[in-house]
């Protein structure tokens, strides 16, 4: 009597390889220099431009009149256009003006945005059904710009830089992201921290903000770069030059509305190229995000997914 032996069974791990559908092939060598060819040039088309940038505002007017305009290979470096609008003019003070609106803004809006977010994230919460469906509401329905200028002007905000912050403080959707990865939170370690004695403010910062550094660094990263670039608000409520924030005078600068007058004087007499200011302005404006988001990218993907998709 013969007997048959069994064949073994090839598991993934050990014989093969798990099959996989065609499209998650690994790529051949075409496929790899298909690829890079397409990052490589996804990244000059976005570096190229801000070396174009930097490039022109560390260059001299000789060297823009020779190029015709933007400068691309760099040559006769100099800091004048940096040094005279950091010598203490309406640049340095719009710079200023921009950092404080930014950091105050920033964390008036951060606060408000989790306190409500944690109360609508609680089931048992006074309200929270109704509450939640008047913020989506205002998503879609808005009273309109000359109502929200009349309503600023009533409050006798213009002329104030709570101007700048207080008609666009709140973000819905950011305040929705934040409840879905606040919802995420195991309710039995809240009901342990209840049991223990805790109140929900404590149970708020010493429980659920920690769990939740990723969602709240992006949402923070998100308000900052809306404080730091926003100009229209202090276009609308701000009429004295004086207070006007970066992202204005660059404008202005761009526009050729309106020089300073140490940088116009020094423009008038060949002494700088207004092209190299606007340029150096740019980058200024630039810099704080460029800064910034290297820290924030790590947090970027699981704050979003895990708060938008989860939640």
């Amino acid at each position: 009597m013969t007997t048959v032996t069994e064949k073994p069974v090839r598991t993934p791990g050990r014989w093969a390889a798990p099959p996989r559908p065609a499209w998650e092939e690994k790529p051949g060598r075409v496929g790899l220099a298909g690829k890079g060819l397409v990052l490589l040039l996804a990244c000059l088309g976005i570096l190229f431009p801000l070396w174009i940038v930097v490039v022109t505002s560390l260059s001299s007017r000789r060297t823009i009149d020779e190029a015709g305009g933007l400068v691309v290979i760099p040559k006769d470096i100099t800091f004048v256009a940096y040094q005279e609008l950091l010598s203490g003019g309406q640049v340095t003070r719009a710079t200023v003006i921009s950092l404080v609106v930014t950091l105050v803004g920033t964390l008036f809006s951060m606060a408000v945005s989790v306190l409500c977010a944690y109360g609508l994230s609680r089931s048992n919460s006074l309200g929270h059904r109704w509450i939640l469906m008047v913020l989506l509401a205002t998503m879609f329905f808005s009273a309109g710009l000359i109502p929200t200028y009349l309503l600023v002007q009533s409050l006798g905000l213009t002329d104030s830089y709570l101007a700048l912050i207080l008609p666009s403080a709140i973000s819905v959707f950011n305040i929705l992201v934040l409840r879905g990865f606040f919802m995420n939170i195991s309710q039995e370690l809240i009901d342990s921290a209840r049991i223990d004695g805790a109140g929900d403010f404590r149970i708020l910062w010493q429980i659920v903000m920690p769990l939740s550094r990723a969602v709240i660094a992006v949402i923070t990263l998100f308000y900052a770069v809306g404080y730091w670039s926003a100009w229209f608000n202090a276009s609308l409520y701000l009429n004295d030059q004086d207070m006007l924030p970066l992202q204005n005078v660059m404008i202005q600068l761009v526009q050729k509305q309106e020089a300073p007058v140490g940088l116009g004087q020094a423009i008038k007499t060949g002494q700088l190229s207004g092209l190299a200011v606007q340029m150096a302005v740019m980058v200024m404006a630039l810099l704080p995000v460029a800064v910034l988001s290297p820290f924030v990218q790590k947090h970027f993907k699981k704050g979003m997914l895990t708060g938008a998709v989860k939640g």
